[in-house]
């Protein structure tokens, strides 16, 4: 027959998805009702969702701001919405943010912490975010001693005596860089304690007083006393924990075996027993006269706790990598420091990422410890607002109240951690 055709010769446009896989629909039955087990499990879990939330919403919702104590809560609850009703009493809260914040840190001087925390910002965010100019690692580098100075106050050239510290430090590094690989940060360490002990303290008493009114460690709280302790150790402990990484790698017996005793050491003993030694054992070994500060005690011992475990996380990231990295470096004439710097380190960091970030809020969390040693941290304070006979009595709202801000600070970590994670990957899996 006259123009019958046996093939299509027009081609059918594309038709919609069905409506049941698009939308709000395709994504409830692709995720929650795939299955009958899927099903199920959504069942139990929208019932036990539905079981917590119609006892915390009308706890929210009852809740009370303005009272004078924990009673006179109870009772604007009872007269408002009933005998049997309940409520938060979060009337604490609004009294007592200021301690939760600060601690006992004198108030005509909350300016200088809140100072510090915004100056913390702007000084991670070169190294933590690609957009941000480069130029501004010159501030995240003199940020540290700028902290210390704003938070404990006195003289302004006591941080610069300690960061000439490690300026001597890394000229004899230079120095000793053409001799053995162990000798240039044996070197680099020696020149810096050298310097911190002997030199910066009378160094920084010679020159004029030129600074802020002091405040005592024992004026320090809340999570003033939490950040203090949480940034200082995370930031001191990477370095160090990659520098005992390296050394239980090494191939020289010395540097290995004292790097391998410290981390077994650090990792067989629980931190409180460490935070107990810096309160209590480390001011008898001490000369007499010594005024060693608790909190830079306690930042010492969180922070080579926090190393051992870090050296752990990076040592696993070292040992993924492929023999032929390391072998490629020596191929292309690099000495162990350029080969680790280069290239060795910055794959294996990026390997140990997720394990480096639940060290740093394992850490953060950890700083919660301090309040066996007498330092009102948050949760210190939480026994001494209970103490108080107006509020005596309170539980939940207190807890709630710290948690929700550990909560906010380990989540943003966190959700940086996977940020890192996806503009690092390479793969294109």
């Amino acid at each position: 027959m006259a123009g019958l055709a046996y093939s299509r010769t027009d081609m059918l446009g594309p038709e919609a998805p069905p409506a049941s896989a698009i939308g709000l629909v395709g994504w409830l039955r692709g995720n929650l009702f795939s299955s009958w087990v899927n099903t199920g499990l959504t069942v139990v879990a929208a019932y036990l969702i539905w079981l917590v939330g119609s006892h915390l919403v009308p706890w929210f919702l009852h809740a009370v701001w303005n009272a004078d104590s924990y009673a006179q809560c109870q009772q604007i609850i009872k007269d408002t919405w009933g005998p049997d009703a309940g409520g938060a009493c979060l009337a604490v809260v609004r009294e007592r943010w200021k301690q939760f914040l600060f601690g006992f840190y004198p108030p005509e001087f909350y300016w200088r912490p809140t100072l510090a925390f915004a100056l913390m910002v702007v000084a991670l965010a070169p190294l933590l975010f690609q957009a941000v100019p480069r130029s501004l690692l010159w501030f995240s580098a003199i940020f540290p001693g700028l902290a210390y100075w704003l938070l404990w106050g006195g003289s302004v050239f006591f941080p610069i005596a300690i960061y000439l510290g490690f300026v001597a430090g890394y000229a004899a590094f230079r120095i000793a860089e053409r001799g053995p690989s162990f000798l240039p940060p044996l070197a680099a360490a020696v020149a810096t304690l050298v310097w911190w002990f002997f030199i910066a303290g009378p160094l920084a008493n010679a020159m004029p007083f030129v600074g802020l009114a002091p405040v005592q460690s024992k004026q320090f709280g809340g999570f003033m006393l939490s950040m203090t302790i949480g940034v200082t150790g995370i930031a001191f402990s990477l370095p160090l924990g990659i520098l005992l990484a390296l050394g239980r790698r090494s191939d020289l017996f010395l540097v290995k075996t004292i790097c391998v005793g410290f981390i077994e050491f650090i990792r067989g003993v629980p931190l409180i027993t460490l935070l107990l030694v810096a309160s209590f054992l480390l001011n008898i070994f001490m000369p007499p006269g010594t005024n060693f500060d608790i909190i830079l005690r306690v930042i010492i011992m969180v922070t080579l706790f926090s190393a051992a475990y870090m050296a752990e996380v990076i040592r696993g990231g070292l040992a993924a990598l492929p023999k032929g990295q390391y072998e490629g470096a020596d191929s292309l004439g690099l000495t162990y420091w350029q080969a680790t710097r280069l290239i060795i380190m910055p794959q294996a960091l990026k390997i140990s990422i997720p394990g480096i970030v639940n060290t740093f809020i394992g850490l953060f969390k950890d700083t919660t410890l301090v309040a066996i040693i007498g330092l009102l941290d948050p949760v210190g304070l939480i026994t001494a607002v209970r103490a108080n006979a107006a509020w005596n009595g309170m539980v939940w709202e207190l807890y709630g109240f710290v948690g929700v801000m550990f909560f906010v600070c380990c989540f943003g970590m966190s959700r940086y951690s996977q940020h890192l994670e996806r503009r690092l990957k390479t793969d294109h899996r």
